[in-house]
């Protein structure tokens, strides 16, 4: 067998810091010069002779030794570790992660009055993500190349790509606790994953994300995306549709894509990336599912489902507001992640916003806005003709369960949520009321979508607005978090 000796940049040493900007400037210079180093010598390796070395560069890393059980302010749901030890998480995309990192930092360092160092890690970067985003560079499949590529380079590795750390079930190695709720690894796995799904680069993601079912509500949002362009009092910078075609002026074209992604996704930006994201993903848990994994690792502030759902109760009417307190898990994909016996607890943060935002919306108030808005259990399940079955199992349990709507998105995106650290909501729409004989067939419902969209997505929007506007500590309530957490949040 042919030995490979190992060539690797030459890094830059550890170093401690008290200045969290200064820790990411560090951390910045050591991410670039590994990336620039893995693509020079790719590029040489494809254009000459195949390499007779292994060619290697690390991730950078942050880490943090306390021996102190710190006493900080209780009220914090992040920002400082709770017992004494050492942790440390690599890092990737410092760009894009800038201020993220910045005031996850710095949290650290005021808390706990200790320095983080910032160095090289021992993980290597796949060669994959450090391609990701070079222009006329693209890494050939196996067997392409006229050298075996994974001899070479690092490739991507599933064994190092989970999610042990949110999931809770991670083992520290030589005792060397977690600082962050994922890796480097994992992270660059999803932001290649959302580039493919979303057809936009994570770059353009905004910090409070709209879910929906329907793209119905895609027009509506480019609508409201023009008009806050038109207006420069709005705070709103830019639009970003499919294919990251970006305007900055609200009476810009946009060319229609002749062919959607998966996820389509359109983000309405601010310069401080407080703006809003809208996904259409579509109908089911396991898409549902798939845009949180990815999009978790972005850190949102909070994400919020607006779609629509089966109305369960007599006393409901087609277009009225369902407002979910609780979530009966029947989509079954996170079983193996988030064990069902897992209650999925409504956050007051979310809730008071999506009640503010609707009664703000439709101009009723009180007792008034029960006329329009029911609140209590939403049912997700992951058979969409579930109408077809014996109705006496599925509806036992849906009356047991005091149901009052059903959908095939919500619960799962709930569940991630509080998986994964985000703040979460769901404020649904009821289009059909299938165990009262109103189902939804062609043409039934058009009055209710021409009517109740722009309503019911403005709703989302202006919550989106109250949160925007609450301070972070406030909206990543303690009830995300456990009694062993990662630092960061």
């Amino acid at each position: 067998m042919k030995q490979y000796q190992t060539l690797t940049p030459v890094a830059l040493q550890a170093e401690a810091f008290t200045d969290a900007t200064a820790a990411v400037d560090r951390l910045t210079a050591l991410y670039d010069q590994a990336v620039s180093f893995l693509r020079t010598e790719f590029t040489n390796a494809m254009s000459s002779t195949p390499p007779d070395t292994r060619i290697r560069a690390f991730y950078p890393e942050v880490r943090f030794t306390t021996s102190s059980f710190a006493q900080v302010d209780t009220r914090l749901s992040f920002g400082h570790v709770s017992t004494p030890g050492t942790y440390a998480s690599t890092i990737t995309r410092p760009d894009l992660f800038r201020n993220y990192l910045i005031q996850q930092i710095g949290l650290i360092i005021e808390n706990h009055g200790q320095p983080v160092i910032v160095g090289a890690s021992d993980t290597p970067i796949p060669l994959h993500f450090a391609m990701t985003n070079e222009d006329g560079i693209t890494v050939p499949q196996e067997g392409a190349a006229e050298f075996t590529l994974r001899d070479v380079f690092d490739v991507p590795d599933l064994s190092t790509t989970n999610d042990d750390i949110v999931n809770g079930t991670y083992v520290p190695l030589d005792g060397v606790g977690p600082l962050a709720p994922f890796t480097a690894q994992r992270v660059d796995y999803s932001l290649a994953r959302l580039s493919h799904y979303t057809a936009t680069d994570p770059d353009h993601f905004q910090c409070h994300v709209l879910f929906t079912n329907y793209q119905f509500y895609v027009a509506e949002f480019e609508d409201f995306a023009r008009a806050m362009l038109r207006d420069p009092a709005s705070g709103y910078t830019s639009f970003v549709s499919t294919g990251d075609q970006e305007i900055t002026d609200g009476d810009a074209p946009i060319e229609v894509s002749a062919k959607l992604p998966q996820m389509p996704t359109y983000h309405l930006k601010r310069k401080d990336g407080s703006g809003i994201t809208l996904v259409n993903i579509g109908v089911g848990p396991s898409n549902a599912k798939t845009a949180t994994d990815h999009i978790a690792v972005l850190r949102p502030h909070a994400w919020l489902m607006v779609g629509h759902c089966a109305g369960l109760r007599n006393s409901q009417k087609l277009g009225d507001f369902v407002l979910a307190h609780a979530y009966l898990r029947e989509d079954h994909v996170l079983d193996d992640d988030l064990p069902v016996w897992v209650p999925i607890p409504p956050l007051a943060e979310i809730q008071i916003a999506l009640e503010q935002a609707l009664a703000q919306v439709t101009q009723l108030e009180g007792y008034e806005l029960k006329r329009i808005m029911r609140t209590g259990t939403v049912a997700t399940i992951d058979n969409r003709n579930w109408e077809l079955r014996d109705q006496s199992g599925p509806v036992q349990r849906l009356s047991q369960s005091r149901a009052i709507a059903l959908d095939m998105e919500s619960a799962t995106i709930a569940a991630n949520g509080y998986r994964f650290r985000v703040p979460y909501g769901t404020l649904l729409c009821v289009s059909d009321k299938p165990l009262h004989g109103e189902l939804k067939l062609p043409g039934m419902a058009s009055d209710f979508y021409k009517t109740q969209v722009s309503r019911h997505l403005m709703i989302g929007i202006r919550a989106m607005e109250l949160l925007r506007n609450m301070p972070l500590e406030r909206i990543h309530s303690r009830k995300l978090r456990s009694f062993d957490e990662t630092a960061f949040l």
